[in-house]
């Protein structure tokens, strides 16, 4: 364990294979918390844990393989956690997917049904199954990764905007569930949140690297997302729950 500002918490990482979930993996940890990270792809996974526990070997960071389009693989994946560390303080939601079209009337509706499951049913999954423990915690986050299009969508961006949307309003009734539990709890109220970090899209060092000459205008790169991360954990519950909070332009 590390003596960082998240010192004793333990984190749940959904997605931590890919380039937003190895900066969050890394940031959480240099953090102090103990972090648990799950990817579809264990290979991936493997090697984002082996970076993160690396770089900061005070820490103690995990990958689990975990179907998160499965409602019970879900459960046993925030039982299994709690049971191992004693308590479940945050999970980040970190799994993406994109399609898209050339025009709204060429939207593809086979393009839904993938990104309802990526982008919805792994949303629904987690939060399902960690709610009652994050509502445990003294310091609870259930914390979603959203774009920007969601608020405003664009003609080729249909599918995608839409998902993104629902996911969105998920959480949000899981933040008034947090409200509500803290309100039947005492005039202190929750200390859980649910809270959306809105971008317009992520940009990493590999994306650079590969086009030297692009501008990425209102990307957020994935380790300021990872500081933002971190720093829903430093704010009071109220002042996150139920909030978007902006890593790009409001729009």
């Amino acid at each position: 364990m590390g003596n960082g500002a998240l010192s004793g918490a333990v984190i749940a990482v959904a997605g931590a294979g890919g380039p937003a979930g190895r900066a969050a993996l890394l940031r959480l940890a240099e953090a102090g918390a103990t972090v648990v990270g799950s990817d579809n792809d264990p290979e991936r996974l493997a090697e984002a844990v082996d970076a993160a526990r690396y770089a900061h070997g005070g820490s103690t960071v995990v990958g689990d393989t975990v179907d998160l389009l499965d409602l019970q693989s879900s459960h046993d994946w925030a039982a299994r956690i709690e049971k191992d560390f004693g308590r479940v303080d945050g999970l980040v939601h970190l799994v993406g997917g994109w399609r898209g079209s050339e025009t709204f009337t060429k939207t593809v509706l086979d393009d839904w049904d993938l990104l309802e499951m990526l982008l919805i049913r792994t949303v629904q999954h987690t939060s399902l199954a960690f709610h009652e423990a994050l509502q445990r915690s003294d310091r609870g986050r259930y914390v979603l990764i959203s774009a920007a299009g969601a608020s405003r969508p664009t003609a080729g961006n249909a599918a995608y905007s839409a998902a993104k949307a629902a996911a969105e309003a998920w959480t949000l009734a899981m933040a008034d569930f947090f409200r509500k539990a803290g309100v039947s709890e005492g005039a202190d109220g929750a200390t859980s949140a649910a809270a959306i970090l809105v971008v317009k899209a992520l940009v990493h060092d590999a994306m650079r690297a590969e086009r030297p000459n692009a501008k990425f205008a209102g990307f957020t790169d994935v380790k300021e997302l990872a500081e933002a991360i971190t720093g829903v954990w430093e704010q009071p519950a109220s002042e996150v729950n139920g909030k978007r909070l902006w890593l790009t332009e409001k729009r």
